[in-house]
């Protein structure tokens, strides 16, 4: 896809890993629409940001956990930009708990915005994709849920029925022109609430011997939506080999 003048919807790009997704795009040409739940200064920073770099970025707020909330998100970034070619389901939750530990509160949470958002969002993209335009969906996975585990249980599961999700939408869309792929990331930031010396010593059980960086990850975006357009339903583990380890 040649990205100059393309428009891309992007949950949870105030911070982190999201906000680098979204200048990296502005630097291939891409105008931003930047969705955040509750980080306005944030998004308002990334936005501006975007905009220093030339190209045109607006905001969006939405909840997530709202279903409501959910599907009105693509109209409004319609109605604001005037276009979407590109979505890049970002935004997630990782609630620690164990099998015994969980409940069906924080699993509802968990499926609602790992899982049922990326499938709202991702249909209603294709919906308003006019009929032989390309589109690009991404789905954000993650490297570890891949091989599920007894920990943060709700969030595995969510993660492992997204790669489906990915998979399915990627057969459904690929005659459309609409490819969907996935990223699954590894240790690339630590968790607000994790001590950052725990995770530096990640690097140890990483074969590539380090962390990795959100740059690694915009990379990865990079190919998948510029270099990779009969490349559909593949995912991406942008993890440093850490799941060749067990």
């Amino acid at each position: 896809m040649q990205l100059e003048g393309k428009v891309a919807l992007i949950t949870g790009s105030a911070k982190r890993v999201g906000r680098t997704l979204a200048l990296a795009l502005a630097e291939e040409g891409c105008h931003i629409v930047v969705h955040y739940g509750r980080s306005a200064a944030d998004a308002e920073q990334t936005a501006a940001d975007i905009r220093q770099a030339g190209r045109q970025a607006w905001t969006l707020s939405a909840d997530l956990s709202d279903e409501a909330a959910v599907t009105g998100l693509v109209p409004a970034a319609l109605q604001q930009a005037g276009r979407l070619d590109i979505l890049i389901n970002s935004a997630g939750i990782f609630p620690p708990e164990d099998f015994l530990a969980a409940d069906a509160a924080t699993w509802d949470r968990n499926m609602m915005i790992n899982l049922k958002t990326p499938f709202l969002l991702s249909q209603a993209f294709a919906r308003a994709l006019p009929e032989g335009r390309q589109g690009k969906i991404i789905t954000m996975l993650d490297a570890l849920a891949l091989r599920p585990a007894n920990h943060h249980f709700s969030y595995t599961v969510s993660k492992y029925a997204l790669r489906g999700l990915t998979e399915a939408m990627a057969h459904a869309l690929a005659a459309r022109n609409i490819q969907v792929n996935g990223m699954a990331l590894g240790a690339i930031l630590p968790n607000v609430n994790d001590d950052p010396a725990l995770f530096q010593r990640l690097a140890a059980r990483i074969p590539a011997g380090r962390t990795g960086s959100p740059q690694d990850v915009a990379q990865a975006m990079r190919y998948l939506l510029r270099d990779a357009d009969y490349v559909t339903g593949e995912v991406i583990r942008v993890d440093g080999g850490r799941h060749l380890t067990g």
